[in-house]
């Protein structure tokens, strides 16, 4: 213990993802040691952030105005609309730059364990989205984790007698990996997932 203060400070950075104690002594450390104008500006930009950014109305990703630039965005097609669990999710497939489609932000996904249930999660608007606009397809892009297919299930079920078509993300080997080297469930979606050449 330096002091309160710099106690205070190592407590606050352990609530990111990863950093643990000893990380967050070097992060404080550091910062007040070698960068007092970064960190400054970095205290300026959580501030900002925390107060400023919040849920977009359509899709409930991250949005400085009331409508994200994404949902914004004119030349994105209406009639494509792919679910996905978080904001992270959404940054994800805009790096592939190969989805010109809609997004819609779940919140998370179905974990009756963890007391996560359909009404915690943006199911619900989804749904009546599906009913008011003219999307063609509904891209179930939840994660692999048994939860994730749970999730991916539920939806299809809610959401079959309001979208003509609805597909889930491929799953399988990814690229460059080894048969031998892949854990059986793995392979069993990858045999089952299988495509035409």
């Amino acid at each position: 213990m330096l002091t309160p203060k710099f106690d205070n400070l190592v407590k606050q950075l352990r609530v990111l993802p990863g950093v643990g104690q000893k990380t967050a002594q070097r992060m404080a450390l550091h910062l007040l040691s070698q960068k007092r104008p970064q960190g400054i500006a970095l205290a300026q930009a959580l501030d900002m952030a925390m107060h400023d950014i919040i849920e977009c109305q359509q899709c409930h990703s991250f949005s400085d105005d009331k409508v994200c630039p994404i949902c914004q965005d004119p030349r994105r097609d209406d009639s494509i609309l792919c679910v996905v669990e978080t904001a992270a999710d959404v940054m994800a497939v805009e790096q592939t730059a190969g989805f010109r489609g809609r997004y819609f932000v779940l919140g998370g996904h179905l974990s009756p364990l963890d007391g996560i249930n359909a009404d915690d999660l943006h199911i619900e608007q989804l749904i009546y989205r599906l009913k008011q606009e003219p999307i063609e397809e509904l891209i179930l892009a939840t994660g692999t984790t048994v939860e994730g297919q749970t999730t991916a299930h539920f939806i299809s079920e809610a959401a079959k007698n309001h979208v003509n078509k609805i597909t889930r993300i491929a799953q399988g080997i990814p690229m460059g990996g080894e048969l031998e080297y892949l854990d059986s469930m793995t392979l069993t979606q990858a045999l089952q997932n299988r495509s035409f050449l």
